[in-house]
């Protein structure tokens, strides 16, 4: 079975396919590396794909204590995938937690990037919401520890931003939710508590992400309501990013409408890799309408 070690030692169960310039994927709370099968399909033909598990999700190791899970946790081994595996600059591509990592990385390691797309991200992330975003996590790992993945999936499944997937493709809902269902149930419960209970605003990193300068895609669904905001103060923020709104789509955009994501994705990493991927103008943000602008 394929293994990288992470810094701390936990083992990190990984695929890949194809060959040439390497994509990392880094899969959301609810999904797992098969979360990325539309994508790994579609983009192996031209590059080398690796997808992996995060620690807590079996087969990647299941550490037991709290102090494992972490955001820093979570960006130290998406840059141990990418050392171990020897890829060398690489387009790091996440939804939501996957994407938070994912901007962590860009902060902590932007030797290791080629450029980053960030899906689905920001949940929890606006001040005026962080204290019910954390209540519903306590209360969500509660339950969690009492009755199961089993039974939780059903429930967790049924947030607001995931209720326009179900509706636009059944199919694709149910077999998200049979995934989550089979996840270990104490993985999960730790990598709530740790990772995303602890994870800092991205409101709080704004003088780091202003001095980025790895080139960013942020996607996110019109119908994610809690991304949206946190999505545009990312494109404002970023100097290399550019921003992706797919209409009438929830939470997680490369399962809801893939044709849509994979389009947006393959035009991104080519002019990255061209060469045309440019910062942002200062002057396209001057205070001003219609006037002439000026820095």
């Amino acid at each position: 079975m394929p293994t990288v070690s992470a810094a701390d030692g936990v083992q990190l169960y990984y695929e890949e396919t194809g060959s040439g310039i390497p994509l990392v994927f880094v899969h959301e709370y609810a999904g797992d590396m098969r979360s990325w099968e539309q994508q790994v399909r579609y983009f192996s033909r031209r590059y080398r794909c690796i997808t992996f598990n995060a620690r807590g999700y079996p087969p990647s190791q299941v550490p037991t204590d709290q102090a494992s899970y972490s955001q820093d946790h979570a960006a130290d081994d998406i840059a141990s995938v990418i050392k171990g595996l020897g890829l060398g600059p690489t387009h790091v591509i996440g939804c939501s937690m996957g994407a938070f990592a994912a901007l962590h990385v860009g902060l902590r390691y932007p030797e290791l990037c080629r450029s980053i797309v960030a899906s689905g991200v920001g949940f929890g992330a606006e001040k005026g919401k962080q204290e019910l975003f954390h209540a519903e996590l306590d209360a969500t790992m509660a339950r969690i520890r009492a009755e199961g993945m089993g039974v939780m999936s059903k429930v967790y499944s049924r947030g607001p931003s995931r209720l326009i997937f179900e509706e636009t493709d059944p199919r694709g809902y149910a077999e998200l939710v049979q995934w989550l269902g089979e996840h270990d149930t104490q993985g999960m419960a730790l990598t709530m508590g740790g990772v995303q209970r602890k994870r800092p605003s991205l409101y709080d990193l704004e003088a780091g992400f202003r001095a980025f300068t790895t080139p960013t895609l942020v996607f996110c669904g019109d119908e994610d309501d809690a991304t949206l905001e946190p999505s545009i103060y990312l494109k404002r923020t970023i100097p290399t990013a550019g921003l992706a709104v797919l209409p009438k789509c929830g939470h997680t955009q490369n399962l809801e409408e893939p044709a849509l994501f994979n389009s947006f994705v393959l035009d991104f990493i080519t002019r990255v890799d061209a060469g045309r991927w440019p910062r942002r103008i200062p002057a396209s943000q001057a205070n001003a309408l219609i006037g002439e602008a000026k820095i």
